[in-house]
């Protein structure tokens, strides 16, 4: 589709956008040749939060289809540079510079010459693959390559995480074809009500494979005794993965007392990379205590909790629900929008977590909450149900379903015509 064209009949969409926002490997033949070869791009980048989603709906279409074509488009030397590599799909890189808040400041003077920049680079990748469908799942990573897509009238769909729209994925929204949502709430949020489909969170294939509690248990204490002897209960920190200094430092006053006092307590702390040669430091070691930078097995850490504490990024947020875990959620003041404001609150609607925001936050304050709920198992059974009620286990295939969905009708309309 020509620009003139697009921008005549396009008018009001592209107006909604005016003011926002190479180490590659070897892309899959761009040559539509086979007509059951499906070839699609995803627009993924920034943070796990919006890298996981993405993969897991790939690993999906993987799974229907697996004659399927896929292409990840991101920065270089970022977090999704290693994360899809390693997850096996081709990937490929634009210029992407995110939005500084406030709105109104010096680092936003060059942002449209940037996002120009981006958007040529990611029309040029776009006409090289040639793709059926581009998926983006939000951040500023995806807006570009979201709107190169629909300036070349490829279909686009996009996946919401949060509670509450990012920037990008609420403009994106007036260009797409279907927005996928986690929540029934997060519909109201945008204007195109009608385009909304409500599916959950795709969670990675690794949490949905179901793995034995005292087996978990035993990959990260091995000395505590057989499988089905091992007792206890086993909490989980999770920081992120450069780390929460707040959690870190409320923890590092309780953990050892709590450990003294209660021989059936595990806990399991990831500290963040960038925060843990200080904690390590600073913590004293304990055969009930696992201390980890990086969780590289998340499907085993969240199998062997029975209680998380966590910051409340919509991901987080949603592999709670999906493996049923009661939890504490400490949102972060410095995301933009109040996002984890916003899932901590609704997960304490849906599944009865406790939130304790930054300003509260101390280690009596954390103590007292750890032991309202791990002394409790009535309340540690409701909070189990009630997250497991609230998750959609099935997104990935759900979403999965609507993109080849809209493909075959796409493609069908074009062959009557």
């Amino acid at each position: 589709m020509h620009l003139s064209k697009f921008l005549s009949t396009q008018s009001l969409k592209l107006l909604c956008c005016l003011s926002l926002e190479q180490s590659n490997e070897q892309i899959p033949t761009t040559q539509n040749d086979a007509a059951d070869t499906l070839l699609v791009v995803f627009a993924a980048g920034g943070t796990g939060g919006h890298i996981y989603p993405a993969v897991a709906i790939a690993d999906e279409l993987k799974i229907t289809n697996p004659t399927i074509q896929i292409l990840f488009l991101g920065t270089p030397n970022s977090m999704e540079s290693a994360a899809i590599l390693s997850s096996g799909y081709a990937f490929d890189t634009i210029p992407a510079t995110p939005l500084a808040r406030p709105f109104i400041s010096l680092r936003n003077l060059l942002l449209p010459i940037r996002l120009i920049k981006s958007l040529i680079q990611s029309h040029q990748k776009i006409r090289e693959f040639d793709p059926h469908i581009v998926v983006g799942t939000g951040g500023y990573v995806s807006f570009p390559i979201c709107l190169a897509a629909a300036l070349e009238g490829i279909k686009l769909v996009i996946q919401e995480q949060n509670s509450v729209p990012g920037i990008a994925n609420w403009v994106l929204s007036f260009l797409a074809d279907v927005v996928f949502v986690a929540f029934n709430s997060t519909i109201d949020c945008f204007p195109r009500k009608n385009k909304c489909v409500v599916c959950g969170n795709p969670v990675r294939l690794a949490l949905r494979h179901f793995v034995s509690k005292p087996a978990a248990r035993l990959r990260f204490f091995p000395k505590s005794g057989k499988a089905g002897d091992l007792k206890g209960k086993v909490l989980l920190v999770l920081g992120g993965s450069l780390g929460a200094n707040a959690i870190n430092i409320a923890l590092l006053n309780l953990y050892y007392q709590m450990l003294l006092q209660n021989n059936n307590l595990f806990i399991i702390w990831q500290t963040g990379v960038e925060s843990f040669n200080e904690m390590e430091s600073l913590v004293k070691p304990h055969p009930h205590l696992y201390l980890t930078p990086f969780m590289h097995s998340m499907d085993l850490a969240y199998a062997a909790a029975d209680l998380i504490i966590s910051r409340a990024g919509a991901m987080t947020c949603y592999e709670i629900l999906a493996t049923g875990k009661p939890s504490i959620l400490i949102p972060s003041p410095n995301v933009a929008e109040g996002h984890q404001f916003r899932n901590a609150s609704l997960m304490a609607d849906l599944a009865g977590s406790r939130v304790i925001t930054e300003d509260e936050l101390d280690s009596t304050t954390l103590a007292i909450a750890i032991e309202e709920i791990l002394g409790d198992e009535s309340k540690m059974a409701d909070m189990s149900e009630r997250a497991l009620k609230a998750a959609k286990s099935n997104a990935s295939a759900e979403i999965a379903q609507h993109i080849l969905s809209l493909v075959n009708l796409s493609t069908a309309a074009k062959e009557k015509h």
